[in-house]
């Protein structure tokens, strides 16, 4: 990735307002953000200075893959040994010291990550330092820097943004290899895992794509009309030639993140589920309609709620209608936050999904998730494929 100069100066500008020296980072999208690295296991800590002086700690394991033109120092280290059994605190502590003195850092005021957030997962397991910054910035005077950060993440520069198409292509592939197995008696599980497959196989050296990953969950017949709720879980039931088959993805490609959803119906549709379609199909064109630089989120999501309502599926439209992604995965608090009681106003570079969605108990659900980039013109499509009802009846 190319050193990001736009970045840097909105960071710059970010701590100049702020009055902070610096910030550090060690959440895996932050680093992300500061530095153009995603870190493997979270054992990375990025430092910006209000110079755009970037400065990353890496353990020695992710030399490789963390030496990039984006950060102007990189410093390993090593987490563990056979000579001592400690940790990444341990390991980080001296020559984050030396750094802190050589940049006369100690006593500057230092923005730094606190609070309650949703970090998406860079590995299997994911090393998170918690309390343990400041214990290791204790010589420095701290202070909170979340809504900085989300501030930062919530409009992406033009090198962010290519990094979220591309993502969004690899997910193309995998939604288009996946559907071949939305068929009778397939099962959710065998469904989800056609769908996921190639998201990794495909996607890792995808226009340069490092590291390719992600999730899909298929949820069919009545399974699907739970889809609302915290999470998505694939059952092993076997798909029906009558349900509705809902599939979602949250797929990452060098830790820039996709959030789409596709649902399908086998046989041709019924009345009932074509209302459906109709329904979900005219609030998604509203939403996208009313979206452009300088208006209200909830502008947006009133949009597709009234087209809902008048529908006669208000009640069955359970969430808000989007919310940001791409630096972030699930993260319903991710800026722009487009929902009914949001204040913010959308801007250019801001990224989100529109997923308007039915969901009637016992009958099965319905939603349509696409990403969306804010243009100087309106709202540019990201997921342009499986748009029209022909394209979803299998």
């Amino acid at each position: 990735m190319p050193r990001d100069l736009e970045r840097l100066d909105r960071i710059q500008s970010a701590l100049l307002e702020a009055g902070l020296d610096a910030v550090v980072c060690s959440i895996p999208e932050n680093v992300l953000l500061a530095t153009g690295y995603f870190p493997v296991v979270g054992t990375s800590v990025a430092v910006v200075t209000r110079e755009r002086e970037v400065i990353l700690f890496a353990p020695e394991d992710e030399h490789e893959m963390a030496s990039c033109d984006c950060s102007d120092r990189l410093i390993t280290f090593q987490p563990g040994s056979l000579d001592t059994i400690g940790g990444a605190v341990e390991a980080l502590r001296e020559p984050l010291r030396r750094v802190m003195r050589e940049k006369r850092l100690s006593g500057a005021v230092i923005g730094y990550e606190c609070g309650p957030s949703y970090a998406p997962a860079s590995y299997v397991a994911m090393h998170l330092y918690g309390s343990a910054i400041p214990e290791l910035f204790s010589e420095a005077t701290l202070r909170p820097a979340g809504n900085l950060l989300a501030r930062l993440k919530s409009v992406l520069t033009p090198i962010e943004l290519d990094r979220v198409r591309r993502a969004c292509r690899i997910a193309a592939v995998g939604f288009q290899e996946g559907v071949r197995y939305i068929v009778p008696g397939v099962k959710e599980t065998e469904a989800a895992e056609a769908f996921r497959r190639p998201l990794e196989v495909c996607g890792t050296g995808f226009e340069g794509v490092c590291r390719a990953c992600g999730g899909m969950f298929c949820m069919s017949g009545k399974h699907s009309a739970s889809a609302y709720g915290a999470y998505a879980r694939s059952r092993s039931k076997e798909i029906e030639i009558t349900d509705l088959v809902l599939v979602h993805c949250n797929s990452c490609a060098d830790g820039y993140w996709t959030d789409i959803t596709r649902t399908y119906c086998i046989a041709p549709a019924s009345r009932r589920q074509k209302e459906m379609y109709e329904a979900v199909f005219e609030a998604r064109q509203a939403a996208l309609d009313a979206i452009r630089p300088g208006a209200a989120a909830a502008a947006v999501d009133a949009a597709a709620r009234g087209v809902m309502r008048r529908r006669g599926f208000g009640d069955q439209f359970k969430h808000p209608t989007g919310h940001g992604v791409g630096l972030a995965a699930i993260d319903h608090n991710a800026l722009p936050r487009i929902h009914p009681k949001s204040d913010a106003r959308l801007e250019c570079g801001m990224v989100f999904n529109i997923e308007p969605a039915i969901y009637i108990e016992d009958f099965g659900g319905l939603r349509h998730c696409d990403m969306v980039a804010v243009t100087e013109t309106g709202a540019e499509l990201l997921t342009p494929f499986q748009l029209h009802l022909e394209e979803l009846i299998q």
